[in-house]
């Protein structure tokens, strides 16, 4: 299991860094990109992942518990460069 916390502060310089990944999931859509492998690696049966909005920025409806099980550091990084962040209890992205 990862500290997700150290692990998005880590790496916080890479925050939007999208054409640093080879190979994503969406080669033109960090967004996409960032929904498909949180998808493949915390499966979700509800029927969206954006699970609410605010004034420029969408939550993510994914258990972070079992993605700090599930997930390593290139995991994560690979999140952080499609613009994913870590909130208080959830993960979240600028809308």
């Amino acid at each position: 299991m990862i500290n997700l916390r150290e692990v998005f502060e880590k790496y916080s310089s890479e925050s939007h860094t999208f054409p640093q990944i080879q190979n994503p999931f969406h080669p033109k859509r960090p967004d996409i990109a960032a929904f498909l492998l949180l998808d493949k690696l915390v499966p979700n049966d509800g029927y969206n992942i954006i699970g609410g909005a605010g004034h420029d920025v969408v939550w993510l409806d994914t258990n972070i518990e079992l993605l700090a099980e599930v997930a390593t550091e290139e995991d994560i990084l690979y999140l952080i460069r499609c613009g994913v962040r870590l909130g208080d209890d959830t993960l979240e992205m600028f809308a």
